[in-house]
Protein backbone atom coordinates (compact mmCIF):
# COMPACT_ATOMS: atom_id res chain seq x y z
CA UNK A 1 0.00 0.00 0.00
CA UNK A 2 1.26 3.63 0.01
CA UNK A 3 1.57 4.31 3.40
CA UNK A 4 4.62 2.58 4.77
CA UNK A 5 2.49 3.09 8.72
CA UNK A 6 -1.29 2.20 8.15
CA UNK A 7 -3.01 -0.33 6.07
CA UNK A 8 -6.75 -1.06 5.08
CA UNK A 9 -8.17 -3.77 7.35
CA UNK A 10 -11.45 -6.30 6.47
CA UNK A 11 -14.25 -5.20 7.94
CA UNK A 12 -16.40 -7.77 9.36
CA UNK A 13 -20.00 -8.77 8.71
CA UNK A 14 -19.88 -12.16 10.98
CA UNK A 15 -17.60 -14.53 12.24
CA UNK A 16 -18.78 -17.84 12.28
CA UNK A 17 -18.93 -18.23 9.67
CA UNK A 18 -16.64 -16.03 8.53
CA UNK A 19 -17.83 -12.90 6.14
CA UNK A 20 -16.06 -9.83 5.28
CA UNK A 21 -15.73 -7.30 2.91
CA UNK A 22 -12.54 -5.54 1.44
CA UNK A 23 -11.47 -2.06 1.45
CA UNK A 24 -12.65 -1.76 -1.75
CA UNK A 25 -12.30 2.51 -1.59
CA UNK A 26 -8.57 2.29 -0.33
CA UNK A 27 -7.22 -0.36 -3.44
CA UNK A 28 -5.89 1.18 -6.66
CA UNK A 29 -3.60 -1.49 -7.77
CA UNK A 30 -5.34 -4.13 -10.20
CA UNK A 31 -4.55 -6.83 -8.58
CA UNK A 32 -6.02 -7.45 -4.62
CA UNK A 33 -3.53 -8.46 -1.91
CA UNK A 34 -4.87 -11.40 -0.90
CA UNK A 35 -4.98 -9.99 2.70
CA UNK A 36 -7.95 -7.44 1.59
CA UNK A 37 -9.55 -9.90 -0.90
CA UNK A 38 -13.29 -10.21 0.51
CA UNK A 39 -14.09 -13.38 2.59
CA UNK A 40 -17.31 -15.07 1.76
CA UNK A 41 -18.44 -18.40 3.91
CA UNK A 42 -21.21 -20.44 4.30
CA UNK A 43 -19.97 -23.10 6.79
CA UNK A 44 -17.02 -23.17 9.23
CA UNK A 45 -13.37 -23.41 6.90
CA UNK A 46 -12.51 -26.78 6.34
CA UNK A 47 -10.03 -29.32 7.43
CA UNK A 48 -7.45 -30.03 4.80
CA UNK A 49 -5.22 -33.06 4.95
CA UNK A 50 -2.48 -32.28 2.84
CA UNK A 51 -2.02 -35.64 2.04
CA UNK A 52 -4.91 -35.76 0.55
CA UNK A 53 -4.99 -33.42 -2.19
CA UNK A 54 -7.10 -34.76 -4.93
CA UNK A 55 -9.59 -33.68 -7.66
CA UNK A 56 -12.07 -36.17 -9.05
CA UNK A 57 -14.31 -36.06 -11.66
CA UNK A 58 -16.83 -38.95 -11.73
CA UNK A 59 -20.60 -39.15 -13.00
CA UNK A 60 -21.40 -39.22 -16.87
CA UNK A 61 -17.69 -40.28 -17.90
CA UNK A 62 -16.28 -42.82 -19.70
CA UNK A 63 -13.43 -42.97 -16.64
CA UNK A 64 -13.61 -41.43 -13.14
CA UNK A 65 -10.33 -39.35 -13.04
CA UNK A 66 -8.45 -38.23 -9.91
CA UNK A 67 -6.04 -35.41 -10.13
CA UNK A 68 -3.34 -34.57 -7.99
CA UNK A 69 -2.35 -30.80 -7.20
CA UNK A 70 1.26 -31.74 -8.71
CA UNK A 71 -0.18 -33.68 -11.72
CA UNK A 72 -2.54 -30.59 -12.26
CA UNK A 73 0.13 -28.17 -12.47
CA UNK A 74 1.38 -30.17 -15.50
CA UNK A 75 -1.58 -29.61 -17.83
CA UNK A 76 -1.51 -26.73 -19.81
CA UNK A 77 -2.56 -23.39 -17.85
CA UNK A 78 -3.53 -20.28 -18.33
CA UNK A 79 -4.09 -17.01 -16.46
CA UNK A 80 -6.59 -14.32 -15.85
CA UNK A 81 -7.07 -11.35 -14.35
CA UNK A 82 -11.00 -11.51 -13.06
CA UNK A 83 -13.14 -9.68 -10.45
CA UNK A 84 -15.02 -12.01 -8.36
CA UNK A 85 -18.02 -10.25 -6.45
CA UNK A 86 -20.34 -11.99 -4.00
CA UNK A 87 -24.22 -12.00 -5.72
CA UNK A 88 -25.03 -10.20 -2.20
CA UNK A 89 -22.33 -7.37 -2.85
CA UNK A 90 -24.59 -3.86 -1.53
CA UNK A 91 -27.01 -5.94 -0.70
CA UNK A 92 -27.33 -3.32 2.43
CA UNK A 93 -28.68 -0.79 -0.04
CA UNK A 94 -31.89 -2.25 -1.04
CA UNK A 95 -35.62 -0.55 -0.14
CA UNK A 96 -37.37 -2.21 1.28
CA UNK A 97 -34.33 -3.97 3.43
CA UNK A 98 -33.95 -8.14 2.71
CA UNK A 99 -32.62 -10.70 5.10
CA UNK A 100 -29.05 -11.52 5.08
CA UNK A 101 -25.73 -10.71 5.51
CA UNK A 102 -25.88 -7.02 4.76
CA UNK A 103 -22.81 -6.17 2.52
CA UNK A 104 -22.20 -2.87 1.07
CA UNK A 105 -19.16 -1.71 -1.58
CA UNK A 106 -16.62 -4.22 -0.42
CA UNK A 107 -17.71 -7.79 -1.42
CA UNK A 108 -15.84 -7.73 -4.85
CA UNK A 109 -12.00 -7.85 -5.23
CA UNK A 110 -9.86 -8.91 -8.34
CA UNK A 111 -7.14 -11.11 -8.45
CA UNK A 112 -4.73 -12.82 -11.01
CA UNK A 113 -5.79 -16.58 -11.27
CA UNK A 114 -3.66 -19.02 -12.62
CA UNK A 115 -5.04 -22.74 -13.33
CA UNK A 116 -6.00 -25.66 -16.22
CA UNK A 117 -9.01 -24.86 -18.48
CA UNK A 118 -12.07 -27.37 -16.62
CA UNK A 119 -12.14 -28.60 -20.92
CA UNK A 120 -8.83 -30.69 -20.37
CA UNK A 121 -10.03 -31.83 -17.18
CA UNK A 122 -13.01 -32.92 -18.75
CA UNK A 123 -11.46 -34.36 -21.75
CA UNK A 124 -9.49 -36.68 -19.56
CA UNK A 125 -12.35 -38.25 -18.17
CA UNK A 126 -14.26 -38.38 -21.27
CA UNK A 127 -17.69 -37.08 -21.33
CA UNK A 128 -20.56 -39.42 -22.48
CA UNK A 129 -23.81 -38.65 -24.37
CA UNK A 130 -26.92 -36.90 -22.70
CA UNK A 131 -23.91 -34.92 -20.17
CA UNK A 132 -26.41 -31.47 -19.05
CA UNK A 133 -25.14 -30.23 -16.03
CA UNK A 134 -21.09 -30.24 -14.12
CA UNK A 135 -21.67 -30.13 -10.54
CA UNK A 136 -19.20 -28.69 -8.24
CA UNK A 137 -18.71 -29.92 -4.28
CA UNK A 138 -16.37 -27.99 -1.90
CA UNK A 139 -14.98 -28.87 1.15
CA UNK A 140 -17.16 -26.88 3.32
CA UNK A 141 -19.35 -28.92 5.24
CA UNK A 142 -22.34 -27.35 7.56
CA UNK A 143 -25.80 -27.76 9.00
CA UNK A 144 -28.27 -25.42 7.21
CA UNK A 145 -30.73 -24.90 10.26
CA UNK A 146 -33.63 -23.93 7.46
CA UNK A 147 -33.26 -27.55 6.26
CA UNK A 148 -32.40 -29.14 9.55
CA UNK A 149 -29.74 -31.20 6.99
CA UNK A 150 -25.89 -30.68 6.30
CA UNK A 151 -24.58 -30.29 2.91
CA UNK A 152 -21.05 -29.74 1.67
CA UNK A 153 -21.05 -26.32 -0.81
CA UNK A 154 -22.21 -27.45 -4.31
CA UNK A 155 -22.96 -25.86 -7.49
CA UNK A 156 -23.68 -26.42 -10.83
CA UNK A 157 -22.90 -24.98 -13.84
CA UNK A 158 -24.26 -25.81 -17.79
CA UNK A 159 -22.08 -28.29 -19.40
CA UNK A 160 -21.93 -25.12 -22.11
CA UNK A 161 -20.30 -22.86 -19.66
CA UNK A 162 -18.15 -25.68 -17.78
CA UNK A 163 -16.45 -26.38 -20.94
CA UNK A 164 -16.08 -22.52 -21.73
CA UNK A 165 -12.13 -21.91 -22.40
CA UNK A 166 -11.67 -19.57 -19.54
CA UNK A 167 -13.69 -21.70 -17.17
CA UNK A 168 -10.37 -23.12 -14.97
CA UNK A 169 -9.50 -25.46 -12.12
CA UNK A 170 -7.15 -22.33 -10.20
CA UNK A 171 -4.27 -23.33 -8.14
CA UNK A 172 -2.44 -20.22 -7.88
CA UNK A 173 -4.02 -16.46 -7.02
CA UNK A 174 -1.14 -13.34 -7.55
CA UNK A 175 1.51 -15.91 -8.57
CA UNK A 176 1.72 -18.09 -5.28
CA UNK A 177 -0.80 -21.20 -4.15
CA UNK A 178 -4.21 -20.07 -3.70
CA UNK A 179 -4.24 -19.03 0.18
CA UNK A 180 -6.13 -21.36 2.61
CA UNK A 181 -9.34 -19.10 3.21
CA UNK A 182 -9.89 -18.43 -0.63
CA UNK A 183 -10.18 -22.48 -1.60
CA UNK A 184 -6.87 -23.93 -1.16
CA UNK A 185 -5.76 -26.33 -3.14
CA UNK A 186 -7.98 -26.03 -5.76
CA UNK A 187 -10.20 -23.71 -6.55
CA UNK A 188 -13.32 -23.29 -9.36
CA UNK A 189 -13.35 -19.65 -11.20
CA UNK A 190 -16.09 -18.87 -13.35
CA UNK A 191 -15.37 -15.55 -15.22
CA UNK A 192 -18.16 -12.94 -15.24
CA UNK A 193 -20.23 -15.02 -13.25
CA UNK A 194 -21.07 -14.24 -9.82
CA UNK A 195 -19.27 -16.07 -7.23
CA UNK A 196 -20.82 -18.44 -5.67
CA UNK A 197 -20.06 -20.42 -8.89
CA UNK A 198 -16.17 -20.36 -8.45
CA UNK A 199 -16.46 -22.89 -5.77
CA UNK A 200 -13.38 -23.00 -3.08
CA UNK A 201 -12.04 -26.05 -1.63
CA UNK A 202 -13.05 -28.07 -4.88
CA UNK A 203 -12.97 -31.74 -3.78
CA UNK A 204 -15.52 -33.50 -6.75
CA UNK A 205 -17.18 -32.67 -10.03
CA UNK A 206 -19.41 -34.92 -11.07
CA UNK A 207 -21.33 -35.07 -13.99
CA UNK A 208 -24.95 -35.32 -14.51
CA UNK A 209 -27.74 -36.13 -16.81
CA UNK A 210 -30.68 -33.85 -15.45
CA UNK A 211 -30.11 -30.63 -13.55
CA UNK A 212 -29.02 -30.50 -9.55
CA UNK A 213 -31.12 -29.34 -7.26
CA UNK A 214 -28.88 -28.95 -4.48
CA UNK A 215 -29.83 -26.45 -1.85
CA UNK A 216 -27.20 -23.69 -3.01
CA UNK A 217 -28.63 -23.44 -6.70
CA UNK A 218 -32.42 -24.14 -6.06
CA UNK A 219 -32.92 -22.33 -2.83
CA UNK A 220 -30.24 -19.96 -2.56
CA UNK A 221 -28.98 -17.79 -5.58
CA UNK A 222 -32.14 -17.32 -7.35
CA UNK A 223 -33.64 -13.87 -7.58
CA UNK A 224 -37.43 -14.20 -6.45
CA UNK A 225 -38.84 -10.78 -7.67
CA UNK A 226 -41.92 -11.12 -4.98
CA UNK A 227 -41.89 -10.95 -1.15
CA UNK A 228 -44.50 -13.90 -0.81
CA UNK A 229 -44.38 -16.04 -3.74
CA UNK A 230 -41.77 -17.82 -5.90
CA UNK A 231 -43.31 -16.85 -9.47
CA UNK A 232 -40.94 -15.50 -12.20
CA UNK A 233 -37.95 -17.07 -9.97
CA UNK A 234 -34.75 -17.77 -11.79
CA UNK A 235 -31.33 -18.39 -11.08
CA UNK A 236 -28.50 -16.39 -10.71
CA UNK A 237 -25.84 -15.99 -13.05
CA UNK A 238 -23.74 -13.36 -14.66
CA UNK A 239 -22.73 -10.64 -12.75
CA UNK A 240 -24.88 -7.16 -13.56
CA UNK A 241 -23.02 -4.24 -14.85
CA UNK A 242 -21.69 -1.96 -11.84
CA UNK A 243 -19.10 0.36 -10.90
CA UNK A 244 -18.09 2.05 -7.58
CA UNK A 245 -16.83 5.67 -6.42
CA UNK A 246 -13.58 5.33 -4.63
CA UNK A 247 -12.61 8.54 -4.37
CA UNK A 248 -13.64 10.75 -2.66
CA UNK A 249 -15.90 9.01 0.08
CA UNK A 250 -19.12 9.10 0.69
CA UNK A 251 -20.12 12.24 2.84
CA UNK A 252 -16.71 13.42 3.13
CA UNK A 253 -15.80 17.20 3.21
CA UNK A 254 -13.35 18.20 0.06
CA UNK A 255 -11.66 21.62 -0.92
CA UNK A 256 -13.10 23.71 -3.76
CA UNK A 257 -11.14 23.68 -7.44
CA UNK A 258 -9.96 20.71 -9.11
CA UNK A 259 -10.87 17.49 -7.95
CA UNK A 260 -10.85 14.09 -9.22
CA UNK A 261 -13.48 11.50 -9.01
CA UNK A 262 -12.14 7.85 -9.17
CA UNK A 263 -13.42 4.63 -8.82
CA UNK A 264 -13.90 0.95 -10.83
CA UNK A 265 -16.71 -0.40 -13.16
CA UNK A 266 -17.21 -4.33 -14.42
CA UNK A 267 -19.76 -6.28 -15.74
CA UNK A 268 -20.93 -10.24 -16.45
CA UNK A 269 -21.27 -9.64 -20.31
CA UNK A 270 -19.14 -7.66 -23.54
CA UNK A 271 -16.93 -5.44 -21.86
CA UNK A 272 -17.18 -1.74 -19.92
CA UNK A 273 -17.28 0.57 -22.33
CA UNK A 274 -18.72 3.79 -21.00
CA UNK A 275 -19.08 5.01 -17.04
CA UNK A 276 -20.55 8.28 -16.98
CA UNK A 277 -20.70 11.09 -13.98
CA UNK A 278 -23.50 13.12 -13.27
CA UNK A 279 -23.71 16.07 -10.73
CA UNK A 280 -27.48 17.14 -11.08
CA UNK A 281 -28.90 14.37 -10.15
CA UNK A 282 -29.20 12.74 -13.37
CA UNK A 283 -30.31 14.98 -15.58
CA UNK A 284 -26.79 15.68 -17.46
CA UNK A 285 -24.28 12.80 -17.95
CA UNK A 286 -20.87 13.64 -18.63
CA UNK A 287 -18.15 10.61 -20.00
CA UNK A 288 -15.35 9.78 -17.43
CA UNK A 289 -12.07 8.50 -18.80
CA UNK A 290 -11.30 4.89 -18.98
CA UNK A 291 -8.17 2.72 -18.06
CA UNK A 292 -7.93 -0.07 -19.79
CA UNK A 293 -5.83 -3.55 -18.29
CA UNK A 294 -4.26 -4.58 -21.38
CA UNK A 295 -5.06 -7.99 -22.90
CA UNK A 296 -7.09 -8.38 -19.66
CA UNK A 297 -10.75 -9.17 -21.17
CA UNK A 298 -12.40 -9.74 -18.29
CA UNK A 299 -10.86 -7.48 -15.70
CA UNK A 300 -12.26 -4.70 -14.25
CA UNK A 301 -12.31 -1.18 -15.98
CA UNK A 302 -10.57 2.23 -13.91
CA UNK A 303 -12.35 5.41 -14.43
CA UNK A 304 -11.46 9.08 -13.68
CA UNK A 305 -13.34 12.23 -14.38
CA UNK A 306 -12.01 15.51 -13.39
CA UNK A 307 -14.41 18.11 -11.62
CA UNK A 308 -13.99 21.64 -10.77
CA UNK A 309 -15.68 21.36 -7.33
CA UNK A 310 -17.70 24.62 -6.25
CA UNK A 311 -18.96 25.57 -2.31
CA UNK A 312 -22.22 23.48 -1.45
CA UNK A 313 -23.28 20.02 -0.70
CA UNK A 314 -23.41 17.82 -3.80
CA UNK A 315 -24.83 14.03 -4.41
CA UNK A 316 -22.29 12.57 -7.33
CA UNK A 317 -23.58 9.88 -9.43
CA UNK A 318 -22.04 7.28 -11.34
CA UNK A 319 -23.62 4.69 -14.18
CA UNK A 320 -21.41 1.77 -16.20
CA UNK A 321 -22.27 0.94 -19.01
CA UNK A 322 -21.36 -2.64 -21.40
CA UNK A 323 -20.73 -3.49 -25.25
CA UNK A 324 -23.76 -5.80 -24.59
CA UNK A 325 -26.47 -2.67 -24.33
CA UNK A 326 -26.21 -3.01 -20.08
CA UNK A 327 -26.44 0.00 -18.24
CA UNK A 328 -26.91 0.17 -14.54
CA UNK A 329 -30.57 1.48 -13.63
CA UNK A 330 -31.39 4.30 -11.53
CA UNK A 331 -33.45 1.94 -9.36
CA UNK A 332 -32.19 -1.89 -8.49
CA UNK A 333 -34.22 -4.90 -9.32
CA UNK A 334 -35.57 -5.72 -6.00
CA UNK A 335 -35.43 -9.42 -5.16
CA UNK A 336 -36.18 -10.80 -1.65
CA UNK A 337 -32.85 -11.93 -1.09
CA UNK A 338 -31.05 -9.28 -2.32
CA UNK A 339 -28.62 -10.34 -4.94
CA UNK A 340 -27.11 -8.54 -8.26
CA UNK A 341 -27.51 -5.29 -6.92
CA UNK A 342 -26.32 -2.93 -9.09
CA UNK A 343 -28.73 0.81 -9.26
CA UNK A 344 -26.71 3.72 -10.03
CA UNK A 345 -24.08 4.71 -7.13
CA UNK A 346 -23.75 8.02 -5.51
CA UNK A 347 -22.00 9.42 -2.55
CA UNK A 348 -22.70 12.63 -0.93
CA UNK A 349 -20.25 15.36 -0.32
CA UNK A 350 -19.63 18.81 0.95
CA UNK A 351 -17.13 21.32 -1.06
CA UNK A 352 -16.11 24.55 1.33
Amino acid sequence: MNSQFSAPYLKTLSLSPENQESPIHFLKHWKTPQDYFYLRNHFSYPLINPQNLFLSISGNVNKRVEISLSELSRFPSKTILVPLECAGNNRAKFKPKVFGEQWEEGAVSQGKWKGVPLKELLDQAGLLDGSKEAVFAGMDFGERKDLNESFYFARSLPIEKALHEDTIVAYEYNGKPIPYKHGYPFRLIVPQWYAMSSVKWLMNIFIIRHEFNGPFQTKDYVYYPFKDSDLDKKPVTAINVNSTIQEPLNYSIIQEGLQTIRGIAWTGTGTINEVAISIDHGDTWRKATLKYRENEKFSWVKWHFDWEAYKGEHTILVRASDSEGNMQPIKPYWNRKGYGYNAVQKIKIQVE
